[in-house]
């Protein structure tokens, strides 16, 4: 063992497992309804980030759905509801007062009808800069996700800028896919950090190129494992805030747990539980 990892400690994720797995789908669309059954289907969770202007309109837009039909697909899925924006603007091209509005109706409107706080988002076609940043912050928005690709399974650090590993189309999908399911960070020496493959889309592009076999073949083999969390957007940002408010004692040896949620970290090749509100030591 390197000397340096003596003192070194890992998040890890509930039940010690090293590798975490979360979606996320844009737009609220009719066949979003599909991509629910499938992930209930390989027990896979995910957030579906919404409009609440858009519902009923004339017209097809992807096929979006109606404000019942998407209530009774999101309501009781076991998947997460987001923010999308009210109607789905472009952000930076209105004035700021109207970004602000775009966001407060949306929040205000979801979380009256789902009855449960809704704090996390995905920008409407990517589109942000640090105003909108700031904005979001005000309104009590803690995670909003981009359209940037990182091609990594890095945790997230800026959780208002939040940069998803890739979307299902890109080439490198399936290559990313094989490295998260045949790999795990304690197979690196030095690179121990936790992974979190984070993948993105619209679920009607599977509809638009006739290719459901791609989640669904992803979806059959990254199911139902031992080594994978399945968590939502908000469970994530949840879990990794829990784990980033531990207390260590000077020496490092001890830790409190100030928060409301079990965390599981690595130290010394050793996995260890602090339970919510607790303490322990470490074996030396």
């Amino acid at each position: 063992m390197f000397i340096q990892m003596y003192k070194e400690r890992y998040m890890r994720f509930p039940e010690g497992k090293e590798k975490a797995l979360t979606f996320s789908y844009d737009d609220g669309v009719k066949a979003d309804k599909r991509l629910v059954e499938l992930f209930n289907k390989y027990a896979l969770k995910g957030t579906f980030n919404l409009n609440s202007d858009l519902f009923d309109i004339e017209g097809e837009w992807h096929g979006h759905m109606g404000e019942e039909e998407s209530f009774r697909t999101f309501a009781q899925s076991g998947q997460e509801v987001a923010l999308h924006g009210a109607r789905h603007i472009f952000m930076t091209r209105v004035p700021l007062h109207m970004a602000a509005k775009e966001v407060s109706d949306n929040r205000a409107y979801m979380e009256s009808k789902y009855n449960r706080i809704v704090n996390g988002m995905a920008y409407a076609y990517g589109d942000f800069n640090d105003d909108i940043v700031n904005v979001l912050r005000s309104l009590g928005v803690v995670y909003a996700r981009t359209t940037k690709s990182t091609h990594t399974f890095e945790i997230p650090k800026d959780w208002l800028r939040l940069n998803p590993t890739c979307h299902h189309t890109e080439d490198c999908f399936s290559a990313l896919a094989d490295k998260f399911l045949g790999g795990k960070p304690s197979d690196s020496v030095k690179a121990r950090e936790p992974w979190l493959f984070y993948v993105w889309g619209h679920s009607f592009e599977f509809d638009d190129n006739n290719n459901w076999d791609l989640m669904e073949n992803f979806a059959r083999r990254a199911g139902g494992r031992a080594d994978i969390w399945y968590a939502t957007n908000g469970e994530i940002y949840d879990y990794v805030k829990c784990y980033e408010s531990l207390v260590f004692s000077y020496d490092g040896e001890s830790v409190y747990n100030p928060s409301h949620a079990d965390v599981w970290l690595e130290i010394r090749g050793k996995v260890y539980k602090i339970p919510a509100g607790g303490k322990l030591s470490f074996d030396k």
